[in-house]
């Protein structure tokens, strides 16, 4: 039967779509508003704060409603689209528990920059405050994790408000903005406003100044080891292409963070990849021994740095970031630069094709790169019979070309994700990177695909993560959206379980996901569960099923899963561990499992076999 999505379902025996100043009542405004601005589809849950907002949904002709069956699946599924297309993600969501459920959602968004319109129905005007059914003050909870929140106590103010919010979540440092908005509005009669007073105020995009870039070269003229460090930033800012050229222009090797993966394609010969505590050794080692550090839109964070004091400690460091509280929080700055990143890169790489500027090759820089590179790349031990979570991502990147949209969960699989598939292209890698939110990954696949419907979306994923939000199969197969998951079934909780193994020998503290009472199943079943949503999956055990499967997995024209049962042995490597230096890198397994054969490894995958479980 053929996937019939919502959209369809709303094109039938509806009224007419609100438009100009001919609004029903505020809820019409809100409609109207959002399609002026060009959003094309809200991620939205009803209940009874918000459902004369939905009413006016179901007459919007240009809008798309997509109904997740949780609203931090919908608010995830926002971000996706928002993550994977540079537009702005909405979502919606009722009163109380509904807006609480987004918290997390907004709060994901405003650690990782990313442009979000999160609105809430709220109780009637005369009940806020008094306790009323499902009341709760999402405006005060989200205080420190938004832009900007709105309390809409006017219908009149609603188009502007709309206009400013849309603008504020993407100009400058993107981050979400709040609307919450009681239902008595909703319901009122819309009179719109019109003045040129500011509700929240835009302020100017700060610029960089000429001297500030000339200083820059000047710096980079004199250098003998730069290093370009950047980060989420030139994705938000489209300042990819201009990166690009300047690197390519100076010679520059590059390392991004997890956030920037993809703003520098990974297979560049000036890449390094990314940097941090499980990234590559040679990125690391480069920071460690540069004498410049050229951050640009990056914020420093302790997963890239360890130990803050050490991190780049021989270099000049000039930090280029368009959120002034980003400069010299973290990392004092040899010289700070407030100004836009594209502006600032267009500028620089119209300042070195003047004539009689110096240029340096960096030889002996890129030659000891170079032998980093060849010694310590990404590896692991294959072990006969079984299928290693990095051979997954690595068949899945064969398979797709490096073409594909790949969300993650928050886990080991997210870290082999962004290791073992190589990034060529902007907005490819979506991953929640600052606040760490496990259950991200599917419904983050189901925006990057509403977004691009004609892209494979990926969710690599594992089984906890999977699990936080497996009710997004519903939604993928009632709208018709076809993402897929793999799913690196380890049945622990495996980045966690790693710290245990590294720095409590080896003792489970409630990290073992499976049955206790029968270890020797994998629990629950995946394959069961998509059943019940008439999703296509299967499970895989063997090596030589993988491929095949993967190729089922790809060619599906409906949503589709593969549970890969992999063996939970397997530990990130590299790893700096937490506070510590380049210096302090993990670079190989525990030494038992360094003096174990490759049978005892495989016969260590069942999840009884190890003491301590449990």
């Amino acid at each position: 039967m053929r996937n019939v999505s919502r959209k369809d379902l709303q094109k039938t025996a509806r009224p007419a779509e609100p438009s100009g100043q001919g609004y029903k009542n505020g809820a019409d405004a809100v409609v109207a508003a959002l399609e002026k601005a060009g959003v094309d589809t809200v991620f939205a849950y009803p209940g009874g704060a918000s459902m004369v907002l939905h009413q006016s949904l179901t007459r919007s002709r240009k809008i798309r409603t997509v109904l997740p069956r949780h609203e931090q699946g919908g608010a995830f599924m926002a971000e996706g689209y928002a993550r994977a297309s540079g537009r702005v993600g909405v979502c919606m969501a009722t009163s109380g528990p509904g807006a609480t459920n987004l918290v997390t959602g907004i709060a994901d968004a405003y650690m990782d920059s990313v442009p979000l319109v999160a609105i809430t129905g709220q109780v009637k005007r005369e009940m806020i405050g008094r306790g009323a059914f499902q009341e709760t003050d999402v405006f005060g909870l989200t205080l420190p994790i938004v832009k900007h929140s709105y309390l809409v106590i006017s219908a009149d103010d609603i188009p502007s408000i709309i206009q400013e919010a849309v603008l504020l979540a993407q100009t400058g440092r993107p981050g979400p903005v709040l609307l919450d908005i009681p239902k008595d509005v909703q319901q009122s009669s819309v009179h719109p406003q019109h003045s040129d007073r500011s509700f929240g105020g835009c302020k100017p995009v700060p610029r960089a100044s000429d001297e500030e870039l000339e200083s820059l070269l000047v710096a980079l003229e004199s250098a003998e080891r730069p290093l370009l460090y950047v980060g989420g930033g030139i994705l938000s800012g489209e300042a990819c292409q201009a990166l690009r050229r300047f690197a390519e222009k100076t010679r520059v090797p590059v390392a991004t963070t997890l956030m920037g993966i993809g703003c520098f394609p990974e297979t560049h010969d000036l890449s390094l990849r990314w940097l941090g505590m499980h990234g590559t050794v040679y990125a690391n080692y480069a920071t460690d021994a540069c004498d410049l550090l050229l951050a640009m839109g990056v914020r420093f964070d302790d997963r890239v740095t360890g130990n803050v004091e050490e991190f780049a400690k021989h270099a000049k460091i000039i930090h280029v970031d368009v959120d002034s509280s980003e400069l010299n929080k973290n990392k004092r700055a040899d010289l700070p630069i407030l100004g836009d990143i594209r502006d600032a890169l267009d500028r620089l790489n119209e300042m070195l094709e003047t004539e009689g500027r110096p240029r340096k090759d960096h030889l002996a820089w890129h030659a000891q790169i170079a032998q980093w590179k060849s010694r310590y790349p990404y590896s692991y031990c294959r072990v006969p019979g079984a299928i290693l979570p990095q051979q997954v991502v690595e068949e899945t990147f064969r398979l797709t070309k490096g073409e594909a949209i790949i969300t993650t969960g928050v886990g080991q699989h997210q870290m082999w994700a962004a290791q073992f598939y190589q990034f060529t292209r902007p907005r490819s890698f979506l991953s929640s990177s600052g606040l760490g939110t496990m259950g991200f990954g599917y419904p983050a696949a189901l925006g990057a695909k509403v977004a691009f419907p004609d892209r494979q979306v990926i969710d690599i994923d594992g089984d906890g993560s999977f699990l936080m939000n497996i009710q997004e199969l519903a939604t993928a197969i009632t709208e018709g959206i076809p993402a897929k998951a793999i799913i690196l079934n380890n049945q622990h909780l495996g980045m966690v379980m790693q710290w245990e193994d590294r720095f409590f020998a080896g003792n489970r503290a409630h990290t073992f996901l499976g049955d206790p009472r029968n270890t020797e199943r994998y629990y629950p079943s995946f394959k069961k569960i998509c059943e019940g949503f008439d999703v296509p999956a299967e499970e895989v055990h063997h090596p030589e099923d993988l491929r095949p499967a993967l190729e089922r997995l790809l060619s599906a024209e409906t949503p589709y899963v593969v549970d890969v049962h992999v063996p939970y042995t397997e530990h990130v490597l590299p790893m700096i561990p937490a506070g510590m230096t380049v210096r302090d890198v993990i670079l190989g397994p525990l030494p038992d499992e360094a003096d174990s054969t490759s049978a005892e490894r495989q016969r260590a995958s069942s999840p009884g076999q190890r003491p301590g479980l449990g």
